[in-house]
């Protein structure tokens, strides 16, 4: 029986969503690569995970692409490792409980793990002890024009191809890669796109997945390119233990950062009581 299951954040082994780019089948990959110049504000977690810089001290993620059991001590922006000072995690994000991921795997009912991770937010803020002075921080939208509007995401996570996906024991940290979607919702936490087969999709049309949590997704406004979302996680329609993530027809959903724009200003101006959020 045909069944909607959460592939889960970017981060979880089985259970990722967000994977490096997936792209067209049809397409030579070295037309979606592109060279870190590209897009210099992307930031590197340790091993696996993005974040942007938004301003000069200042990254953003997706809370669980932050190490849960370990201190993050630096990213690398531009090839070059910044020391962190600080994380702050949005007080509503949370994950599912191993316990229940466990359950999930074994029995492969996502139903419980799916409403967890939808009622998150999914957002943390990175200070860094010194400010980035050789690259150019990005714009974050704030407008409410995300459905309908195309688009730009990018990683270095696991790859493949709509037909095949992507094995969830490949590596999760592969070359750069940048692709493009059309956004079909957005909610008061997430927008989302559906990874469309050739018939119907953009010439360069991909989606996120597993190691590029925490990445960009990006809408032009007035000629420039600004941070709209940041890659969180999807869904597979199947048996999550026989099904690929990254196949055509896969949802991924991002974070919506115009519904955050208050929490990130506030947590800037005054990072001492983290403002809605907690620190470590």
């Amino acid at each position: 029986m045909l069944r909607s299951l959460l592939l889960g954040f970017t981060l979880l082994v089985v259970a990722s969503s967000a994977e490096a780019i997936v792209i067209r089948h049809d397409v030579d990959d070295s037309r979606y690569r592109i060279p870190a110049s590209d897009f210099p504000a992307l930031a590197d977690m340790p091993s696996e995970g993005h974040g942007v810089l938004i301003a000069p001290r200042w990254v953003i993620t997706a809370a669980h692409a932050i190490p849960r059991n370990a201190t993050l001590k630096a990213i690398e922006i531009g090839g070059v490792p910044r020391e962190v000072q600080k994380v702050f995690i949005h007080s509503g994000a949370k994950q599912p409980p191993q316990g229940m991921i466990d359950q999930a795997l074994s029995t492969g009912d996502w139903i419980l793990a799916v409403f967890s991770i939808a009622s998150s937010n999914d957002i943390a803020l990175i200070k860094l002890t010194h400010a980035v002075t050789d690259v150019e921080p990005v714009p974050i939208y704030d407008g409410d024009g995300e459905v309908g509007s195309v688009v730009k995401i990018i990683g270095k996570g696991a790859t493949g191809t709509g037909l095949s996906g992507h094995s969830p024991q490949g590596p999760n940290r592969t070359a750069l890669r940048r692709a493009f979607n059309t956004i079909t919702s957005a909610d008061d936490r997430w927008i989302c796109y559906v990874f469309d087969d050739p018939a119907k999709a953009l010439p360069l049309e991909g989606k996120t997945g597993s190691g590029d949590s925490g990445g960009p997704a990006l809408v032009e406004e007035g000629g420039e390119w600004k941070l709209a979302g940041l890659a969180s996680w999807g869904f597979i329609f199947g048996d999550v233990k026989t099904t690929n993530p990254g196949l055509y027809g896969q949802l991924t959903c991002n974070v919506r950062l115009s519904r955050y724009t208050d929490w990130i200003r506030n947590v800037m101006a005054e990072p001492s009581d983290a403002a809605g959020g907690f620190a470590r």
